[in-house]
């Protein structure tokens, strides 16, 4: 029996409910890659016909549970998530455009978007996180939840704890070794993963580089910038890709400031909320474990000049950087979907 089948039959014999939760590190959850196998081995070609709208979402849902090994109810709650069990969501989808209804955007949810064809055949199932599907919005239109207040100090670097958490020492290197990996956005692995204070120490060897050729207005640039001077700094030879966090391999995100506000979007850093889609050795990561790596930049034209370096965890990020309170909810979410977003 495969792994997808052993928490499948887990789950049948728990007799819960996908109302029920779950432990992030018990048999009965089912990680996101997984998750993501099991839905298109049982969903790929079923016919859903000309349905009503909510007719298809519900069918959908039963097949879903009948999938993972959950009993389908007779009537579907209205909750969020739709399956707090598995903290999953799922979207039935003919076109490119994900509409989003009366919600957030969620970082530790899972987002199973069903892609129909013009035959109303189910032909790909995506499983997405909250921060993939976020990081999906050129509109703007997301909220940005989450927001700190950068105030520099007097001195030029800052270790804001000198240890990481708990649930993180374990697996932490105990000596600077090269890594052989060439991408940052490999998972964490045990005895690879810098102390933070080792991160300090070599990225604070980054102040007064000058980052060159970039527009006033072109945010976006300036961070891929600084981003490959922090992954050529660690050893990486490749640059991340954008999801949460930056660098992966070493659960480091990283933040470029020119101005006082640092935008955190949808995960709030102190949160001890396992993520859905991070662990290392089995154990489930939080975004109070990850580290920060903040830089402080001049602007001079199309140049900026590191100045100032802050290096932190989740779990003391406010003691240094005070919260600032979010914007409201936006009632509708629109996102187009990108033509790869299935795969080729």
């Amino acid at each position: 029996m495969t792994v997808e089948g052993i928490r499948q039959a887990a789950i049948r014999r728990s007799r819960l409910t996908i109302y029920d939760p779950v432990d992030v590190d018990s048999e009965l959850w089912i990680p996101t890659h997984e998750l993501e196998v099991i839905l298109n081995a049982a969903l790929q070609g079923t016919h859903l016909g000309d349905l009503p709208l909510r007719t298809r979402s519900k069918v959908a849902k039963e097949l879903v549970c009948k999938a993972l090994g959950y009993p389908a109810p007779d009537q579907f709650r209205r909750t969020r998530p739709q399956f707090p069990g598995q903290q999953l969501d799922i979207y039935v989808q003919k076109t490119d455009n994900l509409q989003i209804w009366n919600d957030d955007i969620a970082p530790t949810r899972r987002y199973a978007i069903v892609r129909l064809n013009r035959s109303n055949v189910v032909d790909r199932v995506r499983v997405a996180t909250g921060s993939t599907i976020a990081a999906l919005d050129t509109t703007g239109t997301l909220t940005k939840k989450h927001q700190a207040t950068l105030v520099v100090g007097n001195n030029r670097t800052e270790l804001i704890p000198d240890a990481d958490t708990s649930r993180l020492q374990p697996y932490l290197s105990t000596r600077h070794v090269r890594s052989n990996i060439r991408s940052p956005i490999a998972e964490p692995q045990a005895g690879a993963v810098m102390p933070i204070r080792l991160l300090y120490d070599l990225l604070a060897g980054t102040l007064g580089t000058v980052l060159s050729n970039v527009a006033e207005d072109q945010d976006r640039a300036r961070g891929m910038l600084l981003h490959r001077q922090v992954c050529n700094c660690l050893g990486y030879k490749e640059m991340d890709d954008g999801r949460f966090p930056d660098l992966r391999h070493q659960l480091l995100e990283i933040k470029l400031q020119t101005s006082p506000t640092i935008d955190l979007g949808l995960i709030c850093p102190d949160d001890t909320e396992p993520l859905c889609d991070l662990e290392i050795e089995g154990t489930p990561l939080r975004p109070c474990d990850i580290r920060y790596a903040i830089f402080h930049a001049t602007r001079y034209g199309q140049h900026i000049l590191l100045t100032h370096l802050y290096v932190t965890n989740g779990r003391h990020f406010f003691a240094r950087f005070p919260k600032m309170q979010g914007k409201a909810v936006n009632t509708k979410l629109q996102i187009k979907l990108p033509a790869d977003f299935f795969g080729p």
